[in-house]
């Protein structure tokens, strides 16, 4: 008999997405296998919010959180505070975004992801969620900003998928802010970004999947999965120079500080 894998946590999936449709029983039941104890299904337009929701609420152990993905911005309405603050009343809502800024193929909304940036921030200061941000080349930015907003009045944030320069990671872990740690961190070109990663504080760090992409070796290029989210925790320890059930049981604990609602849940 083996003994069970180390609890880890997947703290960014988006399993609404269609990759998975029809095979949500399957997925988390090889998730549980592999030691994945709860995820976070992320809602990136507000219109989907009732899907999202209702897989959160038929699964044990699968949170939610919702926002306008800044890639979304400019053909979605205007998300508005009050909006925000009103799904937070569901008790698995757990975390507001994702939001941020993504200048890559979407630049030209600029002004307005900007906008609906700060409107997702302050929710998350009057709700006191943690805030969940998509940062894509636009690194000053977004530095700006969210040091700006956390000037005017503190909250919480993670920086998921964290794939910036260190410059924003800098900017972020002064801020108390913490980064988590995709399928892009394990990949074999990835150097210096691991070694970004090493230099944070390990009571900072959250690991994810991002699925159905990003999926880490040895199943890069292929549908990823929150099951998946076990090989970049092995390579986080590695990154630490940890064991991997430490590795998973710290970056467990993070998650748990920062999605303070998950263990408020669970007690």
């Amino acid at each position: 008999m083996t003994d069970a894998p180390a609890a880890i946590v997947d703290s960014h999936c988006h399993l609404d997405f269609p990759d998975f449709d029809g095979q949500h029983a399957e997925l988390i039941a090889r998730a549980r296998a592999a030691g994945v104890t709860r995820m976070v299904t992320i809602c990136t337009k507000l219109r989907t919010e009732p899907t999202v929701r209702a897989l959160a609420e038929a699964h044990e152990g699968v949170f939610y959180a919702a926002g306008t993905h800044p890639m979304s911005v400019a053909d979605e309405p205007m998300a508005t505070v009050e909006e925000l603050v009103a799904l937070a009343a569901h008790p698995k809502f757990v975390g507001i975004g994702e939001t941020g800024l993504d200048y890559h193929y979407t630049a030209d909304s600029a002004s307005a992801q900007q906008e609906s940036l700060r409107i997702h921030i302050e929710a998350a200061r009057q709700t006191r969620l943690p805030l969940i941000i998509h940062a894509r080349d636009a690194d000053d930015d977004m530095a700006r900003i969210l040091t700006e907003e956390h000037r005017a009045g503190a909250y919480f944030c993670v920086m998921h998928c964290f794939s910036s320069g260190p410059g924003l990671a800098k900017a972020a872990l002064d801020l108390g802010f913490y980064l988590s740690m995709s399928g892009i961190a394990a990949f074999p070109r990835s150097q210096d970004l691991r070694d970004i990663f090493a230099s944070a504080p390990v009571d900072r760090i959250l690991v994810e999947t991002d699925s159905p992409y990003l999926a880490p070796p040895p199943h890069r290029g292929k549908r990823n999965e929150p099951a998946y989210v076990a090989k970049t925790a092995a390579v986080g320890a590695e990154v630490f120079g940890m064991d991997y059930a430490d590795f998973a049981r710290v970056t467990s604990e993070n998650f748990e500080r920062l999605f303070w609602k998950v263990a408020e849940a669970l007690a």
